[in-house]
């Protein structure tokens, strides 16, 4: 920890601090503030812009990362395996590959240590093998590549979308009509750029086919809607967020997703939640079905929900 005090303040916060911390540049304290790590008078302090006070300011370095994952001894659950590539049911809570605040514990640290060196480097050093992502949160069927020859033809497999994917998603409310297609355009937010959304012009073209397999808690009165369904999701495309802001655009949002599930669900929806402890958006990828890029084989792989999602579906089907 670095500690320092500011005798005169009245300038921009983070060039008060480079001043009395000259071995850090104001872009490494903005990050340091935006961070947490750096109080005034024992008070947590956060905007670089805002006008500096006179105080005694503290900053926490936080450890050095390596830049490169290292192998960890994690379970995984492998559905195919040979020279070329790895198939996994992956985990809810398991991030694809490190990145800030899910540096360790990762499918890249797990696979490092399961395939040895044999994992694709085409990736870089940060996400060997890794050809696609499913978000942390997402729980499912992933594949990684093991030689190059791989990883070049199932990067052109998704990037031509021949690829089969089928996600399963309990949402609140059913989307309307029960099946269909949703085509719109994806991009970065206007107002909050860690998150994805329907725009008008700009973005890229994402298309998704749902299906309504099941619906739970219908009120008696005619014309009512349901609580929540079970909703089938194919995609034509694979945008960042894709499944997650496309029903939350039909009004019906998937259940535990704190980013996109705007609205509160029906208090029966929230106490079932809330007896199973789901904690996550309650998506699975179930189906993932390609050409080996390699040998040609066609292969496909289907996996059922999760625990979490599977308590959650028993205890909506009792609404």
């Amino acid at each position: 920890m670095l500690e320092a005090r500011l005798d005169v303040g009245g300038v921009r916060l983070d060039k008060a601090l480079a001043n009395i911390f000259p071995a850090l540049s104001r872009a490494r304290l903005q990050a340091l503030l935006a961070g947490g790590a750096v109080t005034r008078d024992g008070q947590p302090v956060s905007s670089g812009s805002a006008r500096a006070l006179a105080g005694v300011y503290a900053v926490l370095i936080p450890p050095v990362v390596s830049a490169t994952p290292l192998p960890e001894a994690i379970a995984l659950t492998v559905l195919f395996e040979d020279a070329d590539l790895i198939v996994v049911d992956k985990p809810a809570g398991m991030a694809a590959h490190p990145a800030p605040g899910s540096e360790t514990g990762t499918l890249v640290n797990a696979l490092l240590a399961h395939c040895g060196t044999s994992l694709s480097g085409i990736g870089g050093v940060a996400r060997p093998g890794i050809v696609h992502r499913l978000d942390k949160d997402t729980s499912g069927v992933m594949v990684a590549a093991k030689s190059d020859r791989a990883h070049a033809g199932l990067s052109a497999l998704f990037a031509t979308h021949d690829i089969e994917r089928t996600y399963i998603a309990l949402t609140r409310g059913a989307p309307s009509p029960p099946a269909g297609r949703i085509e719109t355009r994806l991009g970065r937010s206007s107002s909050d750029r860690k998150k994805m959304a329907v725009l008008r012009t700009g973005g890229r073209e994402a298309i998704t086919d749902y299906v309504v397999q099941r619906v739970f808690g219908v009120p008696a009165r005619a014309g009512a809607a349901p609580l929540a369904a079970r909703v089938a999701c194919t995609l034509h495309t694979g945008r960042t967020h894709q499944i997650r802001v496309h029903l939350a655009s039909k009004g019906a949002p998937i259940l535990g997703d704190a980013a996109y599930g705007s609205g509160s669900p029906a208090a029966p929806v929230r106490a079932a939640i809330s007896e199973v402890g789901l904690t996550r958006q309650a998506l699975h990828a179930a189906v993932l079905g390609f050409v080996h890029p390699v040998t040609g084989e066609v292969l496909r792989f289907e996996t059922a929900p999760p625990m979490d999602m599977r308590a959650l579906e028993h205890a909506l089907a009792a609404l």
